[in-house]
Protein backbone atom coordinates (compact mmCIF):
# COMPACT_ATOMS: atom_id res chain seq x y z
CA UNK A 1 0.00 0.00 0.00
CA UNK A 2 1.78 3.22 -0.98
CA UNK A 3 1.82 6.44 1.37
CA UNK A 4 2.48 10.16 0.58
CA UNK A 5 1.98 12.78 3.19
CA UNK A 6 0.82 16.89 2.35
CA UNK A 7 3.27 19.49 2.67
CA UNK A 8 1.79 22.78 3.15
CA UNK A 9 3.69 26.02 3.36
CA UNK A 10 2.77 29.60 5.30
CA UNK A 11 1.06 31.32 2.06
CA UNK A 12 -1.27 27.89 1.71
CA UNK A 13 -2.54 28.21 5.39
CA UNK A 14 -2.57 31.44 5.75
CA UNK A 15 -5.36 31.59 3.00
CA UNK A 16 -6.44 28.07 5.06
CA UNK A 17 -6.85 28.90 8.24
CA UNK A 18 -8.28 32.42 8.81
CA UNK A 19 -9.12 34.35 12.04
CA UNK A 20 -12.85 33.73 12.60
CA UNK A 21 -13.00 30.22 11.94
CA UNK A 22 -9.38 30.14 14.46
CA UNK A 23 -11.51 31.55 16.74
CA UNK A 24 -14.22 28.83 16.57
CA UNK A 25 -12.05 26.26 16.69
CA UNK A 26 -10.41 27.35 19.63
CA UNK A 27 -13.83 27.83 21.73
CA UNK A 28 -13.93 23.61 20.49
CA UNK A 29 -10.67 22.81 21.77
CA UNK A 30 -10.78 24.36 25.10
CA UNK A 31 -14.08 22.34 25.49
CA UNK A 32 -13.04 19.39 24.40
CA UNK A 33 -9.90 19.87 26.77
CA UNK A 34 -11.78 20.62 29.97
CA UNK A 35 -14.56 17.88 29.95
CA UNK A 36 -12.03 15.05 29.10
CA UNK A 37 -12.25 14.35 25.98
CA UNK A 38 -8.47 15.11 24.84
CA UNK A 39 -4.76 13.81 25.22
CA UNK A 40 -2.40 16.27 26.22
CA UNK A 41 1.10 15.35 27.14
CA UNK A 42 3.57 17.49 29.13
CA UNK A 43 5.02 20.34 27.60
CA UNK A 44 9.19 20.35 26.34
CA UNK A 45 11.26 22.66 26.83
CA UNK A 46 14.89 22.96 24.88
CA UNK A 47 16.84 25.90 25.54
CA UNK A 48 19.87 26.85 23.42
CA UNK A 49 21.40 29.40 25.77
CA UNK A 50 24.18 30.50 23.81
CA UNK A 51 22.16 32.28 21.15
CA UNK A 52 19.07 32.74 23.15
CA UNK A 53 17.01 30.49 21.83
CA UNK A 54 13.73 29.03 23.17
CA UNK A 55 12.06 25.97 21.46
CA UNK A 56 8.64 24.49 22.72
CA UNK A 57 7.79 21.72 22.10
CA UNK A 58 3.46 20.64 22.12
CA UNK A 59 1.32 18.20 21.16
CA UNK A 60 -2.65 16.79 21.51
CA UNK A 61 -5.41 14.73 20.18
CA UNK A 62 -9.07 15.16 20.54
CA UNK A 63 -10.57 11.88 20.84
CA UNK A 64 -12.52 10.35 17.87
CA UNK A 65 -10.68 13.15 15.59
CA UNK A 66 -9.04 11.78 12.60
CA UNK A 67 -5.32 13.14 13.66
CA UNK A 68 -2.94 14.06 16.12
CA UNK A 69 -0.13 16.42 16.14
CA UNK A 70 3.15 17.51 17.12
CA UNK A 71 3.96 21.30 17.03
CA UNK A 72 7.83 22.97 17.32
CA UNK A 73 8.21 26.52 17.63
CA UNK A 74 11.45 28.47 18.72
CA UNK A 75 12.32 32.31 19.56
CA UNK A 76 15.52 33.42 18.97
CA UNK A 77 15.57 36.78 19.69
CA UNK A 78 18.91 37.71 18.25
CA UNK A 79 17.47 36.52 14.67
CA UNK A 80 16.14 40.27 14.36
CA UNK A 81 19.64 41.79 13.82
CA UNK A 82 20.16 38.83 10.81
CA UNK A 83 17.51 40.11 9.41
CA UNK A 84 15.24 36.78 10.42
CA UNK A 85 11.89 36.78 11.96
CA UNK A 86 12.82 35.83 15.52
CA UNK A 87 9.95 33.18 15.76
CA UNK A 88 9.77 29.85 13.61
CA UNK A 89 8.18 26.58 13.70
CA UNK A 90 6.21 23.90 12.08
CA UNK A 91 3.75 21.30 12.88
CA UNK A 92 3.74 17.71 12.15
CA UNK A 93 0.35 15.97 11.65
CA UNK A 94 -0.31 12.12 12.03
CA UNK A 95 -3.09 9.63 11.28
CA UNK A 96 -4.94 8.89 14.41
CA UNK A 97 -5.70 5.16 13.01
CA UNK A 98 -2.45 4.04 11.72
CA UNK A 99 0.02 6.88 13.47
CA UNK A 100 1.39 7.38 10.24
CA UNK A 101 2.80 10.45 9.15
CA UNK A 102 -0.17 12.97 7.30
CA UNK A 103 1.35 16.43 6.90
CA UNK A 104 4.37 18.53 7.51
CA UNK A 105 2.83 21.96 7.65
CA UNK A 106 6.04 24.51 7.21
CA UNK A 107 4.58 27.50 8.51
CA UNK A 108 7.00 29.46 10.31
CA UNK A 109 5.10 29.55 13.12
CA UNK A 110 1.52 31.03 12.12
CA UNK A 111 -0.74 28.60 13.36
CA UNK A 112 1.07 29.05 16.72
CA UNK A 113 0.49 33.19 16.44
CA UNK A 114 -2.90 32.89 15.41
CA UNK A 115 -4.24 30.11 17.35
CA UNK A 116 -2.90 32.31 20.61
CA UNK A 117 -4.38 35.14 19.15
CA UNK A 118 -7.12 33.32 18.74
CA UNK A 119 -7.40 32.07 22.23
CA UNK A 120 -7.26 35.26 23.63
CA UNK A 121 -10.54 36.08 21.60
CA UNK A 122 -12.25 33.72 22.98
CA UNK A 123 -10.91 34.32 26.88
CA UNK A 124 -12.01 37.71 26.27
CA UNK A 125 -15.61 36.76 24.63
CA UNK A 126 -16.54 34.93 28.13
CA UNK A 127 -14.37 37.44 30.70
CA UNK A 128 -14.80 41.01 29.39
CA UNK A 129 -17.17 43.70 29.61
CA UNK A 130 -19.19 43.96 27.23
CA UNK A 131 -18.69 47.45 26.61
CA UNK A 132 -14.45 48.21 26.40
CA UNK A 133 -13.11 51.80 26.72
CA UNK A 134 -9.58 51.33 26.67
CA UNK A 135 -7.06 48.09 25.88
CA UNK A 136 -4.15 48.47 27.12
CA UNK A 137 -1.13 45.94 25.58
CA UNK A 138 2.13 45.19 27.38
CA UNK A 139 4.76 44.00 25.02
CA UNK A 140 5.34 45.14 20.98
CA UNK A 141 6.20 41.74 19.41
CA UNK A 142 3.94 39.75 16.69
CA UNK A 143 1.73 38.45 19.25
CA UNK A 144 0.97 42.18 20.70
CA UNK A 145 -1.05 42.49 17.10
CA UNK A 146 -2.85 39.25 17.05
CA UNK A 147 -4.72 39.70 20.35
CA UNK A 148 -5.77 43.04 19.35
CA UNK A 149 -6.78 41.86 16.06
CA UNK A 150 -8.26 38.61 17.49
CA UNK A 151 -10.09 40.81 19.95
CA UNK A 152 -11.61 43.00 17.16
CA UNK A 153 -13.91 39.63 16.90
CA UNK A 154 -15.62 39.41 19.83
CA UNK A 155 -15.65 43.23 21.03
CA UNK A 156 -15.37 47.31 20.09
CA UNK A 157 -12.92 49.38 21.97
CA UNK A 158 -12.15 53.05 21.36
CA UNK A 159 -8.77 52.91 22.76
CA UNK A 160 -5.52 50.74 22.72
CA UNK A 161 -2.36 51.78 24.53
CA UNK A 162 0.97 50.16 24.06
CA UNK A 163 3.95 49.99 25.90
CA UNK A 164 7.26 48.49 25.46
CA UNK A 165 10.94 48.96 26.75
CA UNK A 166 11.94 50.20 23.46
CA UNK A 167 9.68 53.02 22.53
CA UNK A 168 10.35 53.02 18.59
CA UNK A 169 8.86 49.27 18.62
CA UNK A 170 5.97 50.68 20.57
CA UNK A 171 5.17 53.10 17.85
CA UNK A 172 5.75 51.13 15.31
CA UNK A 173 3.76 48.36 16.94
CA UNK A 174 0.87 51.41 17.32
CA UNK A 175 1.21 52.82 13.86
CA UNK A 176 0.72 48.85 12.39
CA UNK A 177 -2.05 47.97 14.86
CA UNK A 178 -3.50 51.45 13.36
CA UNK A 179 -3.49 50.33 9.99
CA UNK A 180 -4.57 46.43 10.57
CA UNK A 181 -8.59 45.93 8.26
CA UNK A 182 -9.75 43.84 11.25
CA UNK A 183 -9.28 46.01 14.01
CA UNK A 184 -11.95 48.35 15.02
CA UNK A 185 -11.82 52.44 14.22
CA UNK A 186 -10.45 53.58 17.25
CA UNK A 187 -7.33 55.70 18.98
CA UNK A 188 -4.20 54.14 18.92
CA UNK A 189 -0.93 55.73 21.82
CA UNK A 190 1.95 54.76 23.61
CA UNK A 191 2.02 55.06 27.06
CA UNK A 192 5.38 56.57 28.26
CA UNK A 193 5.21 53.59 31.07
CA UNK A 194 3.45 50.22 31.93
CA UNK A 195 1.65 51.84 34.71
CA UNK A 196 0.11 54.46 32.07
CA UNK A 197 -0.57 52.25 29.61
CA UNK A 198 -2.84 49.54 32.60
CA UNK A 199 -4.21 52.13 34.66
CA UNK A 200 -8.32 53.19 33.60
CA UNK A 201 -8.19 50.37 31.01
CA UNK A 202 -10.69 47.72 30.59
CA UNK A 203 -8.84 44.97 29.05
CA UNK A 204 -4.79 43.90 29.87
CA UNK A 205 -3.05 41.40 27.15
CA UNK A 206 0.76 41.21 28.39
CA UNK A 207 2.40 39.11 25.77
CA UNK A 208 5.96 39.50 26.76
CA UNK A 209 8.91 37.35 27.76
CA UNK A 210 9.58 39.27 31.03
CA UNK A 211 11.43 37.71 33.64
CA UNK A 212 9.72 40.09 36.48
CA UNK A 213 6.29 41.47 36.71
CA UNK A 214 5.10 44.50 34.73
CA UNK A 215 1.57 44.83 35.81
CA UNK A 216 0.99 45.27 39.53
CA UNK A 217 -2.27 44.82 41.44
CA UNK A 218 -2.71 48.55 42.25
CA UNK A 219 -2.71 49.69 38.78
CA UNK A 220 -6.25 47.36 38.30
CA UNK A 221 -9.32 49.31 38.41
CA UNK A 222 -12.89 47.69 38.71
CA UNK A 223 -14.29 45.36 36.09
CA UNK A 224 -10.74 45.13 34.17
CA UNK A 225 -9.81 41.54 32.71
CA UNK A 226 -6.23 40.91 32.34
CA UNK A 227 -5.30 37.81 29.89
CA UNK A 228 -1.84 37.11 30.08
CA UNK A 229 -0.01 35.26 27.24
CA UNK A 230 3.65 35.61 27.85
CA UNK A 231 4.22 33.55 30.56
CA UNK A 232 4.75 30.17 29.03
CA UNK A 233 7.99 29.09 31.09
CA UNK A 234 8.66 28.74 34.87
CA UNK A 235 10.96 31.35 34.97
CA UNK A 236 8.75 34.06 32.76
CA UNK A 237 6.61 36.47 34.79
CA UNK A 238 4.75 39.42 33.63
CA UNK A 239 1.93 39.62 36.65
CA UNK A 240 2.56 40.55 40.52
CA UNK A 241 1.18 37.66 42.46
CA UNK A 242 -0.61 40.28 44.27
CA UNK A 243 -2.89 41.02 40.71
CA UNK A 244 -3.92 37.10 41.32
CA UNK A 245 -4.92 37.64 44.82
CA UNK A 246 -6.86 40.95 44.35
CA UNK A 247 -8.42 38.98 41.17
CA UNK A 248 -11.96 38.41 41.83
CA UNK A 249 -11.38 35.15 39.79
CA UNK A 250 -8.70 33.06 37.64
CA UNK A 251 -8.76 31.29 34.65
CA UNK A 252 -6.61 29.09 33.44
CA UNK A 253 -6.15 27.12 30.04
CA UNK A 254 -4.98 24.17 31.69
CA UNK A 255 -5.07 24.70 35.41
CA UNK A 256 -2.35 21.56 35.66
CA UNK A 257 0.22 23.31 33.32
CA UNK A 258 -0.27 26.87 34.75
CA UNK A 259 0.63 25.13 38.08
CA UNK A 260 3.97 24.42 36.65
CA UNK A 261 3.80 27.33 34.19
CA UNK A 262 2.57 31.08 34.31
CA UNK A 263 1.24 33.24 36.20
CA UNK A 264 -0.71 31.02 38.42
CA UNK A 265 2.43 29.06 39.54
CA UNK A 266 4.30 32.13 41.03
CA UNK A 267 1.01 33.21 42.66
CA UNK A 268 0.25 29.55 44.03
CA UNK A 269 4.28 29.22 45.07
CA UNK A 270 4.43 32.22 46.89
CA UNK A 271 1.18 31.19 48.90
CA UNK A 272 -0.26 34.79 46.98
CA UNK A 273 -3.44 32.35 46.02
CA UNK A 274 -4.66 29.07 46.79
CA UNK A 275 -4.35 26.08 44.09
CA UNK A 276 -8.08 25.54 43.90
CA UNK A 277 -8.44 29.15 42.84
CA UNK A 278 -8.51 28.59 39.58
CA UNK A 279 -10.91 27.43 37.09
CA UNK A 280 -10.63 26.34 33.04
CA UNK A 281 -11.55 28.67 30.60
CA UNK A 282 -12.93 25.61 28.24
CA UNK A 283 -14.78 24.76 31.71
CA UNK A 284 -16.91 28.17 30.90
CA UNK A 285 -16.80 27.40 27.01
CA UNK A 286 -18.16 24.41 28.15
CA UNK A 287 -21.09 25.69 30.23
CA UNK A 288 -19.93 24.17 33.01
CA UNK A 289 -19.22 27.44 35.36
CA UNK A 290 -19.92 31.08 34.71
CA UNK A 291 -18.18 33.27 32.68
CA UNK A 292 -17.79 37.31 33.50
CA UNK A 293 -20.54 37.43 35.94
CA UNK A 294 -20.91 41.71 37.23
CA UNK A 295 -18.89 44.78 35.44
CA UNK A 296 -17.19 45.35 38.76
CA UNK A 297 -15.40 41.60 38.37
CA UNK A 298 -11.45 41.90 38.35
CA UNK A 299 -10.45 38.49 36.02
CA UNK A 300 -6.70 37.27 35.58
CA UNK A 301 -6.55 34.89 32.70
CA UNK A 302 -3.50 32.87 32.23
CA UNK A 303 -2.81 31.45 29.01
CA UNK A 304 0.41 29.34 28.45
CA UNK A 305 -0.79 27.41 25.38
CA UNK A 306 -1.92 23.97 24.98
CA UNK A 307 -1.67 21.34 22.40
CA UNK A 308 -5.29 20.55 21.72
CA UNK A 309 -5.27 24.15 20.47
CA UNK A 310 -2.36 22.81 17.43
CA UNK A 311 -4.01 20.12 16.84
CA UNK A 312 -7.71 21.48 16.43
CA UNK A 313 -6.49 24.36 14.16
CA UNK A 314 -4.37 21.71 12.14
CA UNK A 315 -6.91 19.24 11.64
CA UNK A 316 -8.90 22.12 10.20
CA UNK A 317 -6.02 23.30 8.13
CA UNK A 318 -6.39 19.80 6.40
CA UNK A 319 -10.25 19.25 6.74
CA UNK A 320 -9.90 22.74 3.99
CA UNK A 321 -6.60 21.64 1.99
CA UNK A 322 -8.71 18.24 1.17
CA UNK A 323 -11.46 20.13 -0.14
CA UNK A 324 -9.51 22.78 -2.03
CA UNK A 325 -6.90 20.01 -3.37
CA UNK A 326 -4.04 22.42 -2.36
CA UNK A 327 -0.84 21.59 -1.24
CA UNK A 328 2.08 19.16 -2.40
CA UNK A 329 1.69 15.65 -1.77
CA UNK A 330 5.13 13.34 -1.49
CA UNK A 331 5.44 9.78 -1.22
CA UNK A 332 6.76 8.09 2.27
Amino acid sequence: MSREVLILREPEIRKLLDPAACVDAMERAFTAFSTGRTELPSVIHLNVPENQGEIHIKAGHLHGGPYYAVKIVSGFPGNSQLGLPANDGMVVVFDATTGAPAAFFLDNGYITDLRTGAAGAVAAGHLARKKLGTVAVIGTGVQSRYQVEMLGLVRNFSEVRVWGRDPNKAWVCAEELGSRPGIPACNFAVSESAQRAVEGADLVFTVTASRAPLVHAEWLKAGTTVIAVGSDGPDKQELDVAALARADRVVADSVEQCLRLGEIHHAVHHGAIARDKAVELGEITAGLKPGRMSDDEIIVCDLTGVGVQDVTAASLVMERAAAAGVGEKIPL
